[in-house]
């Protein structure tokens, strides 16, 4: 599989089918895989590559971070996800493209939008993470991985991480780079020597920054607001996935679409036929 560096970071990434592009945007928080596009909750069912590849050519990629991508300990931001995802549209030469984001991949598109609106095309943003109660969540897997840290020590970290597939958000304890910890013998050598003070203020700002308000989080309504790029908006209906998130995207996106159908209705026949429809208009 194609390795891109992006930022001084290596990115895994396939691309599938042929046609226009359509970068997409994985689930899974911070173990945000390509093949949680066929692998993942909802998403195994719901078949999105296959029924969409025959169309467009669907780029898939781990984030940084995640999967086999590399990562960098530094603070986490919504910023530093888009300086991802444009690096690999400049790598493979697309001016512009189609984006789709699952869970909490909605955030880095709508903030990819922001940063650079003449790159997307259109958006399809399905089932939005946010909510108050992902918000609380994601802040106690935080502390909970900082107080493994205070206790054990970054070098327990390393090693926890590579004794376990688990990844930060089964198992908190392994922290948000615990991918690249697998992965990278150099990144995991100078992980387990890094200043625990600075460490912790690293991760305690990521968690801030990634984490900042009760709705989707990442990027400001007052931005969503003056963003001309339509969106098609595809409601979830979980702690994770709370409908009032999709409802915020609504309310802020002035050219949207809202597929206002419960999820038990978003099936493998419906929902790629829907986002067909959407992104065909576009």
């Amino acid at each position: 599989m194609p390795i891109a560096t992006i930022d001084g970071i290596e990115t895994r990434y396939e691309t599938v089918g042929q046609g226009p592009a359509l970068l997409m945007f994985s689930p899974g928080g911070f173990d945000s895989s390509l093949e949680n596009w066929t692998s993942f909750g909802r998403y195994r069912d719901l078949g999105f590559v296959d029924a969409l590849s025959p169309h467009y050519t669907c780029i898939v990629f781990d984030r940084r971070e995640a999967g086999r991508s590399g990562g960098r300990v530094e603070r986490l931001t919504w910023e530093r996800y888009v300086v991802q995802a444009r690096g690999l549209l400049d790598q493979l030469g697309i001016d512009s493209a189609h984006t789709m984001g699952g869970c909490v991949g909605c955030s880095t598109a709508a903030a990819l939008a922001v940063a650079a609106p003449e790159r997307v095309r259109s958006m399809v943003l399905f089932s939005p993470a946010g909510g108050p109660r992902y918000r609380m969540a994601q802040h106690r897997r935080f502390a909970l991985h900082l107080a493994f840290v205070a206790e054990h020590g970054l070098p327990a970290v390393v090693e926890l991480a590579r004794g376990t597939s688990a990844g930060f958000s089964k198992d908190p304890r392994v922290g948000p780079w615990a991918a690249p910890l697998r992965t990278d013998e150099a990144f995991a050598a100078s992980y387990a020597a890094l200043d625990r003070a600075r460490y912790e203020a690293i991760a305690t700002g990521s968690a801030r920054a990634l984490f900042d308000r009760d709705t989707v989080p990442g990027v400001e309504p007052e931005d969503l607001m003056t963003l001309d790029v339509p969106a098609l908006i595809v409601p979830g209906q979980d702690a994770s996935h709370a409908p009032s998130a999709a409802r915020y995207l609504q309310e802020c996106l002035p050219a949207h679409e809202y597929w206002d159908v419960p999820v038990a209705e978003q099936t493998p026949q419906t929902a790629p036929a829907r986002i067909l429809a959407f992104l065909g208009q576009h």
